[in-house]
Formats: C-alpha cells, sequence, structure tokens
C-alpha cells in the first residue's frame, strides 16, 4: 500500500484516504464521491478495528458485507480497496496507542473507555500506511472527526482533514451500518434524533438561546416513548466539545440514544451557517 502511494506522489498525483469498517452504504459512498472531487486517486480502506470495541460491544456481530463493498467501490471508480487483516495492523508484541486526552472525554468517550484510543491509533497508522494528502470523514461520529482534528494538528501530520455533512435517509434518520439492527417498531422509535434536531432547530429560530431549556425540551420530547433510552444529549462547541449555556454560531447538538440493543447517534448545528 504504501509502496503504491509513494509511487503516485513521486508522479505529482494527490491521493485522498476514506477510512471504514466497512458495510458500506449511501453515506460513505457519498465520502468517496467527495474525495474523488478533491483528490486524483482515492483510497478506501476497509477495517473493523478491535482496538476501538469493548467488551461487551458488538465486534463478533459487526456487519461484515466485503464482496459487496468491493463491487460498491468498483463500480464508484475509487482507484485502491484497502483491506488489511487484524494480525497485519497489530502484530504480535504491539503496544503503541495513541491518546487525544481532552477532546475524547465525555460524550461517547463517556462510556466507552479507550474507544477513542482505539480510533485515533488505528487512523495514525492508516495515515502513515496510506500517506495520503486528503482524509474524508464523516460528520455523524462527530466526536470522532474532533479527536482525528486534534491529532492531526497535535502531532503534525501532512493532511488536510475533511468532515463530510450526514447522509439521511427520506425520514430523517441518519444513515448507520448500525441501522440494519432495527426491527420495524425501533426504526419508527429512532426518528427521535432527527426529531428531536429539528424541535431545537425551530426553537432558535423562534430566538430561544437558552441551552438548558432547549435540552429539557429535546428530553421532554423522548419521554413519550419507552422504547429510548437516552445516553446523552448536549450543546457544545463545534471544536473542542465545551458545552455551551447560551447558543452560539459554533454550537452543536449532539445526540446518543439506546433502540433495543442498538446505539445511535447524531448531530447538527443549530444555528445557520453565515
Amino acid at each position: 500500500m504504501t509502496a503504491w502511494s509513494r509511487g503516485r506522489r513521486s508522479v505529482g498525483q494527490t491521493i485522498a484516504l476514506v477510512p471504514t469498517m466497512g458495510c458500506l452504504h449511501a453515506g460513505h459512498l457519498s465520502l468517496v464521491r467527495e474525495a474523488e472531487r478533491r483528490a486524483d486517486l482515492v483510497v478506501v480502506s476497509i477495517f473493523v478495528n478491535p482496538s476501538q470495541f469493548g467488551p461487551d460491544e458488538d465486534y463478533d456481530r459487526y456487519p461484515r458485507t466485503f464482496n459487496e463493498d468491493r463491487q460498491a467501490l468498483e463500480n464508484i471508480g475509487a482507484a485502491v480497496l484497502f483491506a488489511p487483516e487484524a494480525d497485519k495492523m497489530y502484530s504480535a508484541g504491539f503496544q503503541s496507542t495513541v491518546c487525544i486526552s481532552r477532546v475524547s472525554q465525555g460524550l461517547c468517550g463517556a462510556a466507552r473507555p479507550g474507544h477513542f484510543d482505539g480510533v485515533a491509533t488505528v487512523v495514525a497508522k492508516l495515515f502513515n500506511i496510506v500517506v495520503p494528502h486528503i482524509a474524508i470523514f464523516g460528520e455523524k461520529d462527530f466526536q470522532q472527526l474532533a479527536v482525528i482534528r486534534a491529532m492531526v494538528r497535535d502531532l503534525n501530520f501532512d493532511l488536510e482533514v475533511v468532515g463530510h455533512p450526514i447522509v439521511r435517509e427520506d425520514d430523517g434518520l441518519a444513515m448507520s451500518s448500525r441501522n440494519r439492527y432495527l426491527n420495524r417498531a425501533e426504526r419508527k422509535s429512532a426518528l427521535c434524533l432527527s426529531g428531536a434536531l429539528q424541535n431545537a432547530r425551530r426553537q432558535v429560530q423562534d430566538g430561544e438561546r437558552d441551552c438548558r431549556n432547549i435540552l429539557r425540551s429535546i428530553h421532554a420530547f423522548w419521554a413519550v416513548d419507552p422504547q429510548i433510552m437516552v445516553d446523552y444529549a448536549k450543546i457544545v462547541d463545534d471544536i473542542t466539545l465545551v458545552e455551551h449555556e447560551t447558543v452560539a454560531e459554533s454550537s452543536i447538538l449532539v445526540m446518543a440514544v439506546k433502540i433495543g440493543q442498538t446505539l445511535l447517534i447524531d448531530n447538527g448545528h443549530l444555528l445557520p451557517a453565515t
């Protein structure tokens, strides 16, 4: 992989990397299209990273659809599919970890100790192996994006990190590989996330700026459905992830709920971009 990338870079071609864990959907393919727009060649990695799964999480049952993913990437025109085996990424005696200390705390990091260390470590390895000029990440995993941006800035990686907007189903549900775990009733309950975001934006449009009032309204909106188990709902700064008391241009609503056995996340800015 590295030899291929260095060869392409040596003749002046630019490379964009789209890191994924596979089970590709339209949201992933939108990242590939954005990568194709920004670079000469696109590398898509598929690697279900064991170091970012906790002992009680869904590593073994995480959906793996390699043949379908490969065909989709061929159809869309990606140059390379990089799909290493776990024992090649983490050889015997592996002992190094990248830890991004502040933005990895709280939100999803509160309930998943070590998760973002696993994310940062594997992404650092992918950057070193693929040697891209650009890396494209979806904004749905907003804390992950903040962690990667902090790592690239702090460790002087020579590449640009691009966040790509959330791609949604027709009814508003953010696309996710885990949506396939939901049964029909759970799928309906999962719309609580996009519904809460729309509710919050309406309040802001009507003049509400107190984050506590907005969050109280969201929890009341969710309370009517017993299938919704709330992990968190917070309004935070879109760079530092520090909680806001008053809505500002940088305020982003970040949410996580469990529907049945499936943890779902969503987010969105509360004020339109200027």
